[in-house]
């Protein structure tokens, strides 16, 4: 039998594939955004987009990186947009995402009162990718986050956890393995199917009135598995497989959130449903 170490490995080193892989320091980030346009303090938010929409990015992802295409994209169609870095972990200066997730929903919920205090807006629109598109949930349904957010957004979200294509069935057959994941990466722990996390997190009900719900998978994703785990119950709720959409998209857990241009077309219209335009196979280059 393989030592148990060998299990926990492979679990970080499969959701490392839908890691940015190269992560410039955070004084490179931030110029990076401001001169792309967003995380602009001074920006707006104009009549036809009232709302700035917060940029939320994945495990092992940072606030640029994940948006180097979504983040322009939403700003060229006059959005006001913001992106956080979050789950910073002692000693790894590098990786985002990887502490506890209601740790990182709560610094979720001091960005988002930091940008409706720059805007003067009343309410955001939240848009993730993986993780971002999961913790974003414990904001709304413990922290008053509600009260603040119109629309989440969901790019790949590990909504009911994952078993990473089974592998994470593995863990009870090697004893420690769990407590060293948990350990050393909370968030990974806490996003395995049937973590006690995610117990909490959906019990009574996916979604909480008053926020509209939009979940984006394919159903080539090989980190949040099975595909279909992502999509969420309950009202304002609406569940998109990409291949619907266009049986030609192969995009996976990583291109869906960074560079596949029908998915940002997707969320441009969950975004602003009431000037919604068909999404399909051509709308890479809308």
């Amino acid at each position: 039998m393989l030592p148990w170490k060998r299990v926990a490995r492979p679990l970080a080193a499969l959701l490392l594939t839908a890691a940015v892989l190269v992560t410039p320091s955070a004084t490179a980030q931030a110029k990076a955004a401001s001169s792309s346009g967003w995380n602009n303090y001074s920006c707006k938010p104009s009549a036809t987009h009232p709302r700035p929409v917060v940029l939320v990015h994945g495990t092992f992802g940072n606030s640029v990186d994940n948006w180097l295409a979504l983040a322009p994209y939403l700003k060229k169609r006059g959005y006001c947009v913001f992106s956080l870095d979050y789950g910073q972990l002692p000693g790894v200066p590098l990786f985002h995402g990887l502490g506890p997730i209601d740790k990182s929903a709560e610094q979720l919920q001091a960005f988002v009162d930091k940008v409706l205090t720059a805007t003067g807006a009343a309410e955001t629109d939240l848009v993730g990718h993986s993780q971002g598109g999961l913790m974003p949930r414990y904001y709304l349904k413990f922290l008053g986050g509600a009260a603040k957010v119109k629309a989440l957004v969901g790019l790949a979200p590990s909504n009911h956890g994952t078993t990473l294509n089974g592998l994470t069935n593995l863990l009870p057959y090697f004893p420690g393995a769990g407590d060293l994941l948990s350990k050393t990466t909370p968030s990974l722990a806490e996003q395995t199917a049937g973590s006690a996390f995610l117990a909490k997190l959906n019990a009574g009900g996916d979604t909480v009135p008053g926020v509209d719900y939009t979940v984006i998978a394919t159903k080539y994703d090989e980190v949040v598995t099975p595909y279909r785990s992502q999509f969420l119950d309950g009202p304002n709720v609406r569940n998109v497989l990409l291949q619907d959409l266009c049986a030609a998209d192969l995009s996976e857990h990583v291109a869906i959130g960074l560079f596949d241009r029908i998915a940002h077309h997707e969320v441009a219209n969950a975004l602003d449903p009431a000037h919604a335009k068909p999404t399909t196979c051509a709308s890479v280059s809308g």
